[in-house]
């Protein structure tokens, strides 16, 4: 027991120093984001542009139409250059602002929305009009701060932002308010698209920031109306006693057809957007909805620092033993909530996932095996990597931002670009670049290593969709901003607040103090020991796939054990394990293994164990180290003795000095000294 503690101890004790204790060149290391945007980017300009997404094995562009098809996975594309969209607002994150005075005059000039194709609702919406939002406001933002910049942009981005929202309208004509879940551009909702009458929570639910920002920057009310209707409605399914959502339902009747609850694939934007709404808008119906949600979601799905997706009718019965890589973007959101301590546990969990295989694979099982092995670079663990960050101040984030680059550089990066993986077992790559890799995964790496008053615009006065667009947190304000006095902003720590010259947009408890460098550690390593343990109790089980979510008796510990529990001696039984009281006292714990040998452990304070006849006389240690294991078995309780002496002289001292003080304190006391 001494020599395995203190070799823990040595060996945390070396680790730490040697990887969070490295101070890194965050200057440095923003200059490598910076270049990896930059490459991924020129790749695409150079061999791709004006198509929609770069094939970077192939160094050319995937074209609808043209490129063989995909399936359902190319109704992100609609031959209107989504990439580029996508990525215009990380060109100013990253201060690139003759490139986005460049690429805004190419998308006015080239990018067109009258294609005769079949593309996603819920992906239009986040990638091009959140993309051409962003990309207006931070136009008009850079027009305002350097006059001699954007002098021929007029709102062109906004008017295009309006043309997609216009034609992503006719989707919303349901009987629900849902909107479909694909769309013709050209044509609009054609016979057969109106017969797929599902959709996911998060399809529908995904729709609200964007469309309420549409009509406060246009002025017409339907967007907004029309998202908001989808929200009501979403909210109205839930399930009434559990508080849960499922994951597709119908876009008429409501009907659920899947009740899987999970907050990852299906549903995870849904949740997110309904925080959001209320940092966007100051709705407080919103907030009121996310806080019922998300004290389901504790009570039923988090376990720990894991999930497990359950029916939303019957909360306690899982319905999958893995989860999807999707569900990384759950930490950021509770740094935006202010429940910052969980967040550091559900990083970790995914940290240790990363740990194992070098990346998050797109679904894992609860004891951190592979399940789905594809990674297209998904950014929403670097997302909350970027909220912690910001949130605690601690540098573990930046050493695991860089671990981050450090594999796509070696694993994923090609001479044109990026290239997804087709299994991160093997690291095979496949010939794609989705645009969200330029727009969420290198800005939230670059975001990572820079601070904030170094960027040409202050990032807390926006909040960040599900895609990292900028929405301005002014357009919440019910009057003019020139006339609010207190403009509205993201805070994340709640030491933050100490000029009182703005409104928190974001729910956090000032009454808290700020989760430090320190205490977060600590919580990582806590989450460690409860992650190992959960994966000891699965070893050799089915992969923790489990038709029940009720707690497994607790196991039984060493510490714990009493020869006098029944229940103790039972267990022991039932693991083939022979109980000997001894008369002189000793116990011997006897188990015959698969091949026939015995083994027995006698136990003390060091359990003494032997695999063949021993005598008292000739007794041996089967381990190794004797000499070391002896050495610090004989410090260690050396140390302890001298510990307690040390402890105990000291209590004494300080008893000693605190009566002697108390004493001169009540002689000083007039009419006490006579008592003497």
């Amino acid at each position: 027991m001494f020599y395995t503690r203190w070799k823990v101890f040595l060996l945390l004790t070396v680790w730490y120093h040697t990887i969070d204790g490295e101070e890194l060149d965050k200057k440095k290391l923003q200059k490598e984001a910076y270049d990896m945007f930059m490459h991924g980017y020129n790749s695409y300009m150079n061999y791709a542009f004006p198509a929609d997404e770069l094939m970077p094995l192939s160094c050319k562009g995937r074209i609808r139409g043209l490129t063989p098809s995909r399936g359902d996975v190319d109704d992100v594309l609609g031959n209107y250059s989504v990439t580029l969209l996508d990525s215009l607002d990380t060109l100013v994150v990253l201060n690139e602002l003759d490139e986005f005075e460049r690429a805004v005059d190419l998308v006015i000039k080239q990018v067109r929305f009258d294609s005769d194709h079949v593309v996603s609702v819920f992906e239009t919406n986040i990638r091009v009009l959140g993309g051409l939002i962003s990309a207006h406001v931070l136009a008009e933002l850079i027009k305002e701060k350097y006059p001699e910049r954007m002098q021929t942009y007029e709102g062109q981005l906004l008017k295009m932002a309006t043309e997609v929202g216009n034609r992503l309208l006719p989707a919303f004509n349901t009987t629900s308010g849902l909107p479909y879940s694909r769309i013709n551009l050209k044509h609009g909702m054609q016979d057969h698209l109106k017969r797929q009458k599902d959709t996911c929570t998060a399809c529908g639910g995904t729709m609200i920031l964007e469309f309420a920002a549409l009509t406060r920057l246009t002025g017409d009310p339907i967007y907004e109306k029309k998202a908001r209707k989808a929200m009501d409605f979403l909210w109205q399914q839930r399930h009434r006693s559990s508080d849960l959502m499922g994951t597709v339902l119908n876009v008429h009747s409501g009907d659920w057809t899947r009740r899987e609850s999970g907050i990852g694939a299906g549903i995870d934007s849904y949740y997110e957007y309904t925080l959001k709404a209320y940092i966007l808008l100051g709705d407080e119906s919103y907030l009121d909805r996310f806080n019922k949600h998300y004290d389901a979601i504790k009570r039923y799905i988090t376990k720990g620092p894991i999930f497990v997706d359950v029916h939303m009718h019957r909360p306690t019965v899982a319905t999958r033993g893995f989860m999807d890589s999707l569900l990384a973007f759950w930490p950021g959101l509770q740094v935006l909530k202010g429940d910052v301590k969980e967040a550091i546990e559900i990083h970790e969990m995914l940290f240790q996932v990363i740990q194992k295989h070098k990346f998050l694979p797109e679904a894992f099982t609860h004891d951190f095996q592979v399940h789905w092995a594809e990674h297209p670079i998904r950014p929403e663990f670097v997302e909350s990597t970027y909220f912690l960050y910001r949130a605690t101040k601690d540098p573990h984030y930046l050493h695991v931002a860089k671990q981050i680059m450090d594999s796509i550089n070696k694993y994923v990066k090609v001479p044109c670009g990026f290239a997804a993986l087709k299994d991160i077992r093997t690291m095979v790559k496949e010939d794609q670049m989705e645009s969200f890799v330029l727009s969420e995964t290198f800005k939230y790496l670059y975001l990572i290593f820079t601070d904030p008053e170094d960027l040409v615009f202050d990032p807390d006065h926006f909040v960040l969709t599900t895609e990292a667009h900028f929405l301005p947190l002014s357009i919440g304000h019910t009057e003019p901003v020139e006339n609010v006095g207190n403009p509205r902003r993201m805070v994340l720590r709640s030491d933050e607040p100490k000029q009182k010259n703005y409104v928190c947009a974001n729910p956090i408890d000032f009454t808290k103090l700020p989760t430090e460098q320190e205490e977060a550690r600590l919580i990582r390593e806590r989450t460690k020991v409860v992650l190992g343990e959960l994966r000891n109790g699965m070893t050799g089980g089915s992969g923790g796939q489990s038709g029940s979510c009720e707690s497994p008796a607790e196991r039984m510990r060493a510490w714990h054990f009493s020869t006098s529990n029944q229940d103790h001696i039972k267990q022991l039984g039932q693991m083939g394990i022979e109980l000997v009281n001894l008369n002189d006292g000793r116990l011997h714990l006897s188990h015959t293994s698969a091949n026939g040998k015995r083994v027995t452990c006698e136990i003390d304070d060091e359990p003494l164990c032997w695999n063949k006849p021993r005598t008292d006389a000739t007794l041996k240690l089967v381990t190794n180290g004797q000499f070391l294991h002896s050495f610090f078995y004989i410090f260690d309780t050396m140390f302890i003795f001298v510990f307690y002496v040390f402890a105990f002289t000291t209590l004494g001292i300080l008893t000693y000095l605190g009566l002697k003080k108390s004493r001169e304190n009540l002689l000083q006391i007039p009419g006490v000294a006579t008592l003497d």
